[in-house]
């Protein structure tokens, strides 16, 4: 795995939690009138911060163990949607959703870096996104993390616009 894309997943756990600090704490679970535009799924700051955990470990980590271990497997995209509406997001703590997401990536970071060249040529297809190698998991990962970053910042644009006033 190039040395940019392993350099990023390692530094997004804090540059995730930079960013969730920057959102005022009145507005964890404040969520604008219109989503368009929005960069990532339409989540409240702590939901953002609660899907990227449970993504990182329902999704990905079962993603990579499945591509390394079974024979070209169909990889399942997760109903984010759903999952926020049923799980109680709003009121989790973020020092608790900080910790475990710590601990998943840092399994995650493991992982890719003790992989042979030949694991990340490993295939599998992802629905929603079609065929893929573990390289290419890899990089949507990444990918997806930069999301997060980029809703937050959309969020904190819409918060100052909402203080601005009409």
């Amino acid at each position: 795995m190039n040395a940019i894309t392993l350099d990023t997943l390692k530094a997004f756990p804090q540059q995730l939690e930079a960013h969730y600090a920057a959102i005022p704490a009145e507005y964890k679970n404040w969520a604008p009138d219109s989503w368009d535009g929005v960069p990532s799924e339409p989540f409240t700051a702590i939901e953002q911060i609660c899907h990227v955990r449970d993504i990182e470990i329902e999704g990905y980590h079962l993603r990579f163990h499945r591509t390394l271990n079974e024979v070209h497997p169909t990889l399942l995209d997760i109903d984010s949607i759903t999952i926020t509406k049923e799980r109680p997001y709003a009121t989790s703590n973020p020092a608790e959703v900080f910790n475990a997401f710590r601990i998943a990536r840092a399994k995650t970071v493991a992982l890719i870096s003790n992989l042979r060249p030949a694991d990340f040529e490993r295939t599998a297809v992802f629905l929603g996104y079609g065929p893929l190698t573990l390289r290419s998991l890899v990089h949507y990962l990444c990918s997806h993390d930069q999301q997060h970053l980029a809703g937050l910042q959309w969020l904190l644009g819409k918060i100052e616009a909402s203080r601005a006033g009409p």
